[in-house]
């Protein structure tokens, strides 16, 4: 089959790699429809090269059609439609049972010290291979692919995948009190579906980006804009809100922020390395370009949340505890709990209204023989590029 490998920094190509096949009986291989480049892809493409290997499939954004399942998948069948989470996860363990699948103690990857293994997503998550490809194999396909009508476009139902429960998570964790005020820092493909949830729950929502477009596609849902290219960012906000900053914040950012240039100095550094060694400085270094996270404890109220959506990587990343112990700021934070989200979205991705606005995001829909040069127009914010889906 054809699919999108990694194979150094800056440098995707597709290539042509063994089918997956039925390894165990909870599997599934499911032939991909679309498949969406996530902006945390673009971590694996810049940041996270010393944790990828060349030939890795990557991709953690797909749905399709169930071709082949295991003796024990019985809640999904061939021929079905499926959008498939991007965090792997049992559905029985302790942490599933309470809502943490991101956490799944079947698929932690403990040799990392890190949580539930993850589709397409570097050694740190298990090396799986991903879904920017023809076919997929779904490990622990008797829980996760959640069956959709076939009925609608892809993209109607694909960021269910990750886009849609990880913006609802984030704006769930700010805790913005009724008719309060939420911030979205960046307007990437998360930051746009986390203000419209703001919107959408009757919350006054400012979204923060330096770019024109993803600005512009915001206030088209009803979301008040600001632009953040001339920085001072923290005291606008406050200058909107009564002088005491939005109720909660929602960082959709993460660690590739602009405005952090010793940071991105050490992106770079690490890129460089030897694979080793910039594994060691990942995981002892303070590497996040911190700009976005905080500029998102400035401008909160006292009392107020932040919420990480964005992903960070560094272990001592400097932070101003100073600040938020004065504040009483609240940090929430963690990778999305897909299926604990599926029941409270699928009614509303179903809903012909679409009142998330989700037939709005995609910008940019190619072939998957595209990708290499999809990838470098994402990175760059070129072409008025938000959101990329693949058709493979």
């Amino acid at each position: 089959m054809r699919a999108l490998t990694w194979q150094g920094k800056r440098h995707v190509a597709v290539e042509d790699v063994p089918d997956p096949r039925i390894q165990e009986p909870t599997d599934a291989i499911v032939e991909i429809t679309s498949t969406g480049i996530c902006g945390s892809d673009l971590h694996l493409y810049e940041v996270l090269g010393p944790f990828m290997d060349a030939g890795d499939v990557i991709g953690h954004e797909p749905m399709g059609i169930v071709r082949e399942v295991g003796a024990e998948v019985t809640h999904i069948k061939p021929g079905d439609r499926v959008v498939v989470p991007f965090n792997i996860a049992c559905g029985r363990c302790w942490m599933c049972e309470r809502g943490l699948q991101s956490q799944c103690e079947t698929t932690q990857v403990r040799e990392q010290g890190s949580g539930a293994a993850l589709l397409g997503y570097s050694r740190l998550y298990g090396s799986v291979p991903g879904g920017q490809a023809e076919y997929l194999r779904v490990p622990h396909a008797d829980y996760g692919p959640v069956k959709v009508p076939h009925t609608g476009p892809d993209e109607q139902w694909l960021f269910l995948s990750d886009v849609v429960p990880t913006a609802w998570q984030g704006v769930k964790y700010a805790q913005v009190p009724r008719g309060g005020t939420l911030a979205v820092i960046g307007l990437g493909p998360i930051g746009q579906l986390a203000a419209r949830i703001g919107v959408h729950q009757g919350l006054r929502v400012i979204g923060v980006d330096p770019v024109p477009e993803r600005r512009a596609m915001a206030a088209r849902h009803g979301v008040e804009v600001l632009d953040s290219s001339d920085g001072g960012v923290a005291e606008l906000l406050r200058e909107r809100t009564q002088g005491r900053g939005p109720d909660g914040v929602v960082d959709a950012v993460g660690m590739e922020a602009h405005g952090s240039p010793v940071a991105k100095a050490a992106h770079t550094v690490v890129g460089l390395l030897p694979d080793a060694l910039g594994r060691a400085a990942m995981k002892t270094a303070g590497v996040d370009r911190l700009d976005a996270l905080h500029t998102a404890i400035d401008a909160v109220r006292r009392g107020g949340t932040v919420s990480l959506s964005g992903v960070y990587g560094g272990m001592q990343s400097p932070m101003p505890l100073l600040t938020m112990f004065d504040k009483q700021v609240t940090l929430a934070m963690g990778q999305c709990n897909v299926r604990r989200w599926v029941d409270d979205l699928l009614p509303l991705l179903d809903d012909p209204s679409d009142p998330l606005g989700v037939l709005d995001l995609t910008t940019h829909t190619a072939p998957l023989e595209d990708a290499p040069a999809l990838y470098e127009t994402f990175q760059k914010k070129e072409d008025g590029c938000i959101k990329v889906v693949l058709k493979p």
